[in-house]
């Protein structure tokens, strides 16, 4: 019986699935691929590897995870092979110390393999993995990113950064940058010059497109893992200037990154970059990123770390300001082609001749709208050729309209060129003022490039007729629709640009509402700041100091009750007068963050009433002197030194074991001086407890000086007494108090 048509045709169709399966079937199964289980492995795939994305499961330590916008959520973990970078985008981030179990794939990342479309989860918390001490050549090479490593270096320049410090370290010739977290009153300022010692995770900068490595980045998440190996030196303001042109001479044992003090009179800034000083002996560039106006004829004085550049010496890293003496009227050196070849001048103020051969604009054109414009005028002088530079807002018509061939004089700041061999092979003149060039003569009319010139325009000009005629005959008839095409053109142009100027100025509008929030923010953290240690201040030297005498006095009293108990009524009738003091204290504290509670006010005698209470019956002897005029002063200079004063004598009485106080005044015009000095048994400064072992006396004094603008010397050594000096400028004449000096020299550092 034949079977119908369409069974017919199902059979090859079930015969060919049957086949597929079977051979399906029998076809063995692709290979899984393994998972990662540790940060080496994920370190060790190649970037075709790494992209073909190999599934990851790491358990670690997180290493570095930066509360910024710029990570959000990203981090670094370590586990006993390494450390790798895990790219999380969720909103959560673990903290630095906690263990992570973290669950992904493999990608190439940037620069270094890494782990992406993470899922972590905190299963505990354990002490950061120990750093690995490195060179900063192994550091600088790249290839110890995401590793938590240890380094120690110079620091060149360091400020605030959010919640972190940033610095910028020099070790071994290289300099890379570093983020921690800033121990209670740390100055960052204080760190410049210092050798430091970090430990953190290295983070590479890169090059994305081309996976080129740019720098490297260490961020440190503990304040232990800061410290300072060497302090930075005292104030190099005050140490005596050094010459210009002794800034890369031999110096027997100089210590590593020291600083130079120089000072010189300004011959040129490039404000945010550089400064060009000149003293008797030369001149020299000084590189720093202050924008601080100084003028031509200015004297300052600066303080940076030699280096060189170009073979050449500069300062880098430099801060300056300015002196007190008058402007001089500085003129340029003059100089030769063979001084300047046997490195002569380099940064000095010059004037020189030379032929203009040529000039090159720029900076100009709608691809750089924005951007400065730079007029060089290329200089022909005896066998060299050089030129000088002036870089200005707007098109420099002055040095624009000088003709080619003239003979020009030029004054502007030399910068040389060297080798490694001490030769000079070019050098070019940074020009003030586009009127430092003077034309001496200007070429003749009748030369071979002007008759070039004439010959060539000439000639342009036939061929242009030639062509516009032939154009014309050609291109009539289809000028119309061409003139129309550039209308619509033109006009869709314009569109597009106003369109373009409407969101700038939006964005602008945005970011100046967004910059003006944050820096009210900033100032209110600080104002709360500042009031917060004035009133810890407040406290210790008012109820702490009170509170002493009378626990003293209470002590006394103790001791004396059943042998004389009329010495101890007088003790706790002292107990008690110092009770009603601190009372008093405590109201004049509080009155004070309005207005000045006791107009008849005398400084002296409120220091010595407080100075009797406390040493009262303690065979301590007071002695108290004033040389001078005794004036009112300010109630914010009255309030610190009677602060201060009632803090030494505290501090003698508790601590010094002498039997005499000498307190003494000098009043000045210009400032007062109180001197506490006892015959205790003494102490080593350096090695005197402070603010971590519970003492903030010390530490009190130094602050309010330093809040003052005044000084501070302590001397004493062990068996030798205790002498403690506050030099305090008084209110100027309009009864304001000065501002707070620069930062105290050595012998003022408690």
């Amino acid at each position: 019986m034949t079977k119908p048509a369409s069974a017919r045709s199902k059979q090859p169709c079930l015969a060919g699935l049957c086949l597929w399966l079977f051979l399906l079937a029998a076809a063995p199964a692709a290979p899984a691929r393994d998972t990662l289980t540790n940060a080496a492995a994920v370190l060790a795939l190649s970037g075709k590897d790494a992209l073909s994305g190999v599934p990851v499961s790491v358990t670690g330590v997180v290493t570095a995870a930066e509360p910024t916008a710029t990570w959000s959520g990203r981090f670094f973990m370590q586990d006993g092979t390494g450390g790798v970078f895990v790219d999380s985008r969720l909103s959560q981030q673990p903290l630095p110390g906690d263990v992570v179990q973290v669950s992904g794939f493999s990608h190439p990342g940037g620069y270094a393999p890494i782990i992406t479309k993470p899922h972590w989860k905190k299963i505990g918390t354990a002490a950061l993995p120990p750093a690995r001490p490195v060179t900063s050549e192994r550091l600088m090479s790249g290839a110890e990113d995401g590793q938590r490593v240890e380094i120690s270096g110079i620091v060149r320049a360091a400020e605030v950064s959010g919640t972190r410090i940033g610095v910028e370290l020099a070790s071994g010739g290289y300099r890379f940058g570093a983020y921690f977290p800033p121990a209670p009153g740390l100055d960052p300022a204080s760190l410049v010059g210092a050798r430091i010692r970090l430990r953190g995770t290295a983070a590479t900068g890169f090059n994305a497109p081309l996976r080129h490595f740019v720098t490297v980045t260490l961020f440190a998440p503990q304040p232990d893992d800061f410290f300072v190996q060497e302090p930075a030196p005292p104030n190099p303001f005050e140490d005596p200037p050094v010459p210009l042109n002794n800034i890369a001479q031999f110096r027997k044992d100089p210590p590593p990154g020291y600083q130079v003090h120089v000072t010189g009179v300004v011959t040129y800034q490039r404000r945010g970059e550089s400064l060009f000083l000149e003293d008797e002996t030369g001149g020299l560039e000084i590189k720093t990123k202050m924008t601080n106006a100084v003028a031509r004829g200015d004297f300052v004085e600066a303080v940076g770390f030699p280096a060189v550049e170009n073979f050449l010496p500069v300062l880098e890293d430099a801060v300056f300001r300015k002196t007190t003496a008058p402007r001089t009227n500085l003129e340029p050196k003059s100089a030769t082609i063979g001084g300047i070849q046997k490195g002569l001048h380099h940064a000095d103020f010059i004037v020189l001749r030379g032929r203009l051969i040529d000039r090159l604009v720029k900076g100009t054109g709608p691809e750089v709208s924005g951007s400065g414009i730079q007029t060089s005028l290329i200089l022909q002088a005896s066998n060299m050729v050089f030129v000088a530079e002036k870089e200005t807002s707007q098109d420099n018509p002055f040095l624009s309209a000088i003709p080619i061939g003239s003979l020009v004089e030029v004054s502007g700041i030399c910068l040389l060129d060297g080798t490694s061999d001490g030769k000079i092979k070019s050098f070019r003149l940074l020009l003030p003022t586009s009127y430092d060039v003077r034309v001496i003569e200007r070429p003749s009319r009748l030369t071979p490039r002007h008759l070039l010139v004439s010959l060539a325009s000439v000639l342009v000009v036939l061929l242009v007729a030639i062509g516009w005629i032939i154009w014309a005959a050609k291109r009539n008839f289809i000028l119309a629709s061409l003139v129309q095409q550039k209308e619509e053109a033109q006009h869709q142009l314009q569109q597009a640009h106003d369109l373009l100027e409407d969101r700038v100025r939006e964005r602008t509008a945005q970011l100046k509402v967004e910059m003006t929030a944050r820096k009210e923010s900033e100032l209110q953290f600080r104002a709360v700041l500042t009031e917060r240690t004035r009133l810890a201040q407040e406290l210790h030297d008012t109820l702490e100091q009170t509170l002493t005498g009378i626990a003293l006095q209470q002590d006394l009293a103790a001791s004396q009750f059943e042998k004389s108990p009329d010495h101890a009524s007088h003790h706790l009738k002292l107990a008690r007068n110092l009770m009603r003091q601190s009372q008093e204290d405590l109201h004049r504290s509080v009155w004070g963050l309005r207005s000045r509670a006791d107009e008849n006010f005398n400084l002296p005698s409120a220091l010595l009433t407080s100075a009797r209470q406390v040493t009262d019956d303690t065979h301590i002897r007071l002695e108290s002197a004033a040389t001078g005029d005794a004036v009112s002063f300010s109630e914010i200079i009255e309030e610190n030194l009677l602060r201060i004063g009632q803090e030494a004598v505290t501090n003698a009485v508790k601590h010094s074991g002498a039997t005499v106080i000498d307190i003494q005044w000098q009043f000045t015009p210009g400032n007062v001086v109180l001197k506490i000095s006892d015959n205790g048994h003494g102490f080593d400064p350096n090695a005197c407890a402070g603010p971590k072992d519970g003492h903030f006396g010390l530490l009190g004094i130094r602050e309010r000086t330093e809040r003052l603008g005044g000084r501070l010397q302590i001397t004493s050594q062990p068996g030798s007494g205790t002498s403690i000096s506050v030099e305090i400028p008084t209110a100027t004449t309009d009864g304001q108090t000065p501002a707070p000096a620069t930062p105290v020299n050595h012998e003022e550092r408690v």
